[in-house]
């Protein structure tokens, strides 16, 4: 499988308040085209437990069922989360990458987010990284 670098977005400041860096649309993105399509590299589950007591906490995909772990390559988590998202995340674990797909028409210049509640962006359970900003608009 080819997998191609992100021609939508590019990485910024964020607009959300003490998140740091974002993923902000370059062009006009459609509801569900593809953001960017990221490989993946799987935590063992001896690392798993050490990755929860780093940094790497903030950046990681679970798969509860499986109890299983991977970073995104790519811009991949680096995507900022909103309990109101204009885009979702598709996980293909046996294929060995994440999709991020637009839930709503994303205009040029605005940040890119999604729900960290494993992608469904009607989940509103508190998260497990804690507290996390909130976006306040348009960049």
């Amino acid at each position: 499988m080819e997998i191609n670098p992100p021609t939508k977005v590019k990485i910024t400041d964020s607009n959300i308040e003490n998140a740091g860096r974002g993923m902000i649309a370059t062009g006009d993105i459609l509801t569900g085209e593809l953001i960017e399509r990221c490989p993946i590299i799987f935590l063992t589950e001896k690392d798993y437990p050490l990755a929860k007591q780093t940094t790497l906490l903030n950046y990681y995909f679970l798969n509860e069922s499986e109890n299983r772990s991977a970073i995104a390559l790519g811009y991949g988590s680096l995507y900022n989360h909103s309990y109101e998202p204009n885009a979702t995340y598709q996980k293909h674990l046996d294929e060995g990458y994440i999709d991020f797909i637009a839930i709503k028409d994303i205009a040029a210049g605005d940040e890119v987010t999604v729900n960290y509640n494993y992608g469904n962006p009607d989940d509103k359970k508190k998260l497990w990284i804690g507290e996390v900003p909130e976006y306040s608009g348009d960049m």
